[in-house]
C-alpha cells in the first residue's frame, strides 16, 4: 500500500488523571504474593511498566474517544464541519449497536455529511483506520478524516485483581492473567487530509504493509463476562509468534519502501513492555537508540499505544521535520501493520 497524497494534519491525545502504579497493583495482591512467595517489584521488573492511568470504570469509550477528538480539532486548521469521515478505532466500544462512532459524532457535533463507522482489530485498530482513511483520501473519495480511539482497561484490571484472589491459583495458573496487569487507559485522535490542503510541512503517510497469521488467534483472547471483562494471554508464546509475524512484515516493509534498517530516524512500536521491545529490535536488527517508548508510564493502551507514542515523540521533539519514522504495530489475532511516515523538511 503506497500513498502519495496523505498528510497527518494534526495529532492529539487525552489522558485520565488517576495513576495506578505497579506497586499499587502488587499491594492489592499482597496475599497472593505472600502465598506464592512472589518477589515484590516483579511486575515492574518484568515489564518495565512503572504506572498506568485509568478513567472511572463506567466511562464510555465514546467519552474518551471524543475527548481526544476535541483535542485534535482544537489543533487542526480545519473546522469540524469539514470532516468527511469519522472512524472510532478502539477495542473498547459503548455497545454492539449502534457503532460507537455514532456517539463520538454526537459528542463532537460533527456535520451531517460526515460518514461514520467503527474499525476494530485489537491493538491495530487505529493504524488500520489510518490505512482505510488514507486510501479513501488517496482515491479522491474524501478530503479529510478524523480518527479517534479511546481505551479504558480499568474494568479488565479490576476484574483480574478479583480473579487473582482465588486461593486455588498456582504460580503456573496465574500466568494467563499477568498481561492484564500491564493494561492502561488513554485516548488519541488524528486528522488526515489530502496533502495539498496543509499550509505547512506535516508528516506524510507514504507506505504500509500487513502480515497476518491467524494460526495464533487463540494466544490472546478477551471478552465480556456478564458485567466484567476477561482476557487470557499466553504471553510467552505470544511474544515468540508476534516476533515471527513482525519479521515477515518487516521483510515486506523494506521491499515496499526501499528502506533499510538504518533508514528510519525514529521507530515507534506497539507498547507492550520492555521484553517485547528488546526482542523486536533484536529480531529486526534495528538500533534500540531509535526507539521512543511510553509503556513505562502508560502501560499497554491497546489501539491507542502506537499513535499516542508518535504524538508524544512529536511533542518532545524526538520526531521532527526532515525525519522518517517507522510505526511497527502488532495486534492479537495475529497481525502486524507497519507504516512509513515521512516529515518533509522546510
Amino acid at each position: 500500500m503506497n500513498f502519495r497524497n496523505v498528510a497527518i494534519e494534526s495529532l492529539a491525545y487525552a489522558l485520565p488523571d488517576a495513576v495506578w502504579t505497579s506497586a499499587d497493583l502488587e499491594g492489592r495482591l499482597s496475599e497472593l504474593y505472600e502465598r506464592l512467595r512472589l518477589p515484590e517489584g516483579r511486575l515492574e521488573l518484568m515489564t518495565g511498566i512503572r504506572e498506568r492511568r485509568f478513567w472511572p470504570a463506567d466511562t464510555p469509550a465514546s467519552v474518551a474517544s471524543a475527548e481526544a477528538g476535541e483535542a485534535v480539532l482544537a489543533k487542526s486548521s480545519f473546522h469540524r464541519d469539514e470532516m468527511d469521515l469519522l472512524i472510532h478505532s478502539a477495542v473498547c466500544r459503548d455497545r454492539l449497536e449502534p457503532a460507537t462512532a455514532a456517539y463520538v459524532h454526537g459528542r463532537l457535533k460533527l456535520s451531517g455529511k460526515t460518514q461514520i463507522f467503527d474499525v476494530s482489530n485489537a491493538c491495530l485498530g487505529f493504524l488500520n483506520a489510518m490505512v482505510v482513511a488514507g486510501s479513501m483520501i488517496e482515491s479522491g473519495q474524501i478530503e479529510r478524516a478524523l480518527i479517534c480511539s479511546g481505551e479504558n482497561g480499568r474494568p479488565l484490571v479490576e476484574n483480574t485483581l478479583k480473579q487473582l484472589q482465588n486461593r486455588d491459583l498456582t504460580r503456573q495458573s496465574i500466568k494467563p492473567y499477568f498481561a492484564n496487569l500491564t493494561i492502561g487507559a488513554g485516548a488519541v485522535a488524528a486528522v488526515l487530509c489530502r496533502k495539498d490542503l496543509v499550509t505547512e510541512s506535516r508528516p506524510l503517510m507514504t507506505a504500509a504493509v500487513v502480515e497476518t497469521d491467524t494460526t495464533h488467534n487463540a494466544l490472546c483472547q478477551g471478552d465480556n463476562s456478564g458485567d466484567a471483562l476477561e482476557m487470557l494471554t499466553d504471553s510467552e508464546e505470544l511474544l515468540v509468534a508476534g516476533i515471527g509475524v513482525a519479521k515477515r512484515a518487516w521483510e515486506r516493509f523494506i521491499v515496499s519502501t526501499g528502506w533499510s534498517a538504518e533508514s528510519p530516524d525514529r521507530i515507534i512500536t506497539h507498547q507492550v513492555g520492555r521484553a517485547h521491545t528488546r526482542e523486536l529490535f533484536k529480531a529486526l536488527n534495528l538500533d534500540l537508540k531509535k526507539d521512543f517508548s511510553t509503556f513505562e508510564t502508560l502501560g499497554n493502551v491497546g489501539s491507542v499505544s502506537c499513535p499516542i507514542t508518535l504524538a508524544k515523540a512529536m511533542e518532545d521533539g524526538a520526531y521532527s521535520m526532515g525525519e522518517r519514522a517507522a510505526l511497527l504495530g502488532i495486534g492479537s489475532g495475529l497481525s502486524s501493520l507497519m507504516m512509513a511516515v515521512e516529515w518533509p523538511g522546510a
